[in-house]
């Protein structure tokens, strides 16, 4: 059975009514385009993949369902029977052709939907220590101060002034753990969304990086999940870069969408890198720009930096929100 025979027969197996339904309208839109060429039967075209991509056909399935369509046509214009079988032969051969882009297409959507797993199975795990860290460090320190006021009573105002010492430490350690669990994984992103935690995380680091950071961000529904999730993280890794390692001043982020996507832009003023060489090195100064592109790219979003010596740095991010 040739892998076209063997697509086919999946593709057989599928929802009947609906494939019956999309290949009339696609062989009806095909001769439509045979006869006049105009740009509403490309539109139709268009809009005919993307339901058939909603509803999980592949390329070979889509070839197959272009040549039936094809053989139909002809047969309406009453080709010969010759003309029809020499159709129903190249779709054989051209299916064949494309076979290996098919199994590469979908190795590659396996993959991608293998690293959104693991994505998410750690962005459990951060949340469970950042919430281990905000709770369970709380309750062991407010212990710790019940412990020290019952050890405090009866000293000397010297060793009591030694312990308030002591208290005004633990305060400190308190504070800092809290601020990384909210950094780890902050609840402002869950229970908010992306918006108000990048404003968030925002004033954070302008009060402890002492960089002026601003954001100019769309107001609507909230994204997906993934999405925000994913955007949050680069944001917090391009401004943990912008203020350890290019020593900026001043970072704006931009937060707009388009078509079917998300757009954000990370722009600061630092000191800038060669961005064609930037790969390599920036793994070893610690960047982590290549989970920024892994995180991206397992949602069919894309990553580009422009940066240049002296001139700073301009992380461009695009995400689909469709489907």
């Amino acid at each position: 059975m040739t892998r076209w025979c063997w697509s086919l027969s999946l593709f057989m197996v599928l929802n009947q009514r609906s494939l019956c339904e999309l290949e009339e309208r696609y062989a009806a839109a095909l001769q439509d385009y045979l006869q006049r060429g105009d740009e509403a039967c490309l539109l139709r075209a268009y809009e005919l993949g993307r339901q058939a991509l909603g509803e999980g056909l592949g390329i070979l399935e889509m070839v197959v369902l272009h040549h039936r369509a094809l053989a139909t046509v002809l047969g309406r214009r009453r080709g010969t029977e010759a003309e029809v079988e020499s159709v129903k032969k190249a779709g054989d051969f051209f299916a064949e052709a494309m076979s290996a882009f098919e199994m590469t297409n979908r190795a590659f959507g396996e993959a991608n939907a293998a690293l959104r797993r693991l994505n998410e199975t750690l962005e459990a795990e951060v949340k469970r220590v950042a919430y281990s860290l905000h709770d369970g460090a709380g309750q062991l320190l407010a212990a710790v101060h019940m412990k020290l006021d019952d050890v405090s009573r009866g000293m000397s105002p010297a060793v009591r002034e030694r312990v308030q010492q002591v208290r005004q430490m633990l305060d400190r350690m308190e504070g800092q753990l809290r601020a990384l669990a909210h950094e780890l994984r902050p609840p402002i992103l869950d229970d908010r969304g992306l918006v108000p935690a990048l404003e968030n995380l925002a004033e954070g680091v302008s009060r402890r990086a002492e960089v002026r950071v601003t954001v100019d961000a769309f107001q609507g529904p909230r994204l997906p999940v993934r999405v925000e999730t994913a955007l949050y993280r680069v944001v917090q890794e391009a401004l943990n870069n912008a203020a350890k390692h290019a020593h900026a001043k001043s970072v704006q982020i931009r937060l707009w969408k388009a078509t079917g996507s998300v757009c954000c832009s990370v722009r600061d003023d630092g000191a800038g890198f060669d961005a064609a060489t930037v790969s390599a090195a920036a793994e070893k100064r610690g960047l982590g720009l290549t989970g920024i592109r892994e995180r991206l790219h397992a949602l069919g979003g894309s990553f580009e930096i422009h940066s240049a010596p002296g001139q700073g740095t301009d992380y461009q991010i695009t995400v689909p929100i469709e489907g």
